[in-house]
């Protein structure tokens, strides 16, 4: 067996998740739409923010009636558009 070498997430602190956690309340409670650097991904996640979801751990993310569920420890930024 071989092991693949897939680039691993990149680790923060708690101080860096609990920033990013009141980030995405702040956002959830504006409505404004946001742009959501998501690991992985080659280009920003942009929506509004309808539900965080602490059971599992998702981000809902709704862009024009779409509804993308993004899990919280692969965002790794968020910012206005």
């Amino acid at each position: 067996m071989t092991k693949t070498n897939t680039p691993k997430r990149p680790t923060r602190d708690e101080f860096e998740l609990e920033e990013l956690g009141s980030q995405l309340v702040e956002a959830k409670d504006d409505g404004d739409e946001r742009a959501l650097t998501v690991w992985g991904e080659a280009e920003k996640v942009n929506g509004r923010i309808t539900v965080l979801d602490s059971r599992t751990r998702l981000v809902h993310v709704e862009k024009d009636g779409a509804i993308r569920k993004i899990p919280f420890l692969d965002i790794m930024k968020v910012s206005y558009e």
